[in-house]
């Protein structure tokens, strides 16, 4: 039973271990000692960690399951992420942008079961993102960053590949990262722990870097990884952890 599991837990991550339940129960049934790891060290421990804050920790757990197209897991995180303070304007913005990091189907594999999770916490339109904001500017070291990207990416691929260039201009990078209800250091966030927990280490040194140009801290960018282990596995982090240590090595002090 749960209280045979004597592990303090409090908050929402409480609500998340009691939430589970049932799912507890089928697990005892078949893996034991995966119960006993769930809620001692996953729900009691990890998710208690101070480097990272419970919202942080939604975050990054809502890009990775998505990123995993692990839908059948996203209610009880999607619950656990409002009650950790993610808005469900910011939740909105996280699943489409996956949809560009991710994959149509995945991001619309999360729309399924979040409208149900929306529509029982009376979460209308009112509280989601318009479909056309007014985006965020640019200032001048953001602008001179982007003709770089635009510049280099261009000169590598874009006699081969005019098409994914362009778009990746125009729709990625130039509308919606600038899309004002999820912060830049946010969909920094989401980008790097999808990148992770989908194993495309080749993509995460230019991310990583550009989420602590964002404001990501060292210690936080660990933290992330650390967390990620026991959802997207331990080959996955260890595959990410000399990209990341690359990146920390180079950065200016």
């Amino acid at each position: 039973m749960m209280k045979e599991i004597k592990v303090k837990l409090t908050g929402a991550v409480l609500a998340l271990a009691l939430s589970s339940a049932a799912q507890a129960q089928d697990a005892r049934s078949v893996a034991p000692a995966l119960a006993k790891y769930a809620q001692e060290r996953l729900f009691g421990e990890v998710w208690k960690r101070p480097g990272l804050s419970p919202r942080d920790r939604s975050v990054a757990t809502l890009a990775a399951l998505i990123a995993r197209n692990q839908a059948h897991e996203l209610p009880r995180y999607v619950n656990l992420a409002l009650d950790n303070g993610v808005k469900p304007a910011e939740i909105s913005e996280l699943i489409t942008h996956l949809a560009f990091y991710s994959g149509w189907a995945n991001a619309m594999a999360a729309v399924s079961v979040t409208k149900d999770v929306f529509a029982k916490r009376r979460i209308g339109a009112e509280q989601l993102p318009a479909a056309s904001p007014k985006l965020l500017p640019m200032n001048e070291a953001a602008q001179k960053a982007e003709k770089e990207r635009e510049t280099r990416v261009g000169q590598q691929f874009g006699a081969a590949f005019p098409g994914v260039v362009q778009y990746t201009t125009d729709i990625l990078f130039l509308d919606l990262w600038q899309r004002p209800d999820l912060a830049p250091r946010d969909r920094s966030l989401v980008t790097i722990s999808a990148l992770i927990a989908s194993g495309q280490t080749a993509q995460l040194s230019g991310h990583l870097n550009r989420a602590m140009d964002n404001g990501l801290t060292q210690q936080q960018a660990s933290e992330v990884l650390t967390h990620l282990a026991f959802y997207a596995g331990w080959p996955n982090i260890f595959s990410a952890m000399p990209v990341a240590k690359d990146v920390f090595e180079k950065r200016p002090k």
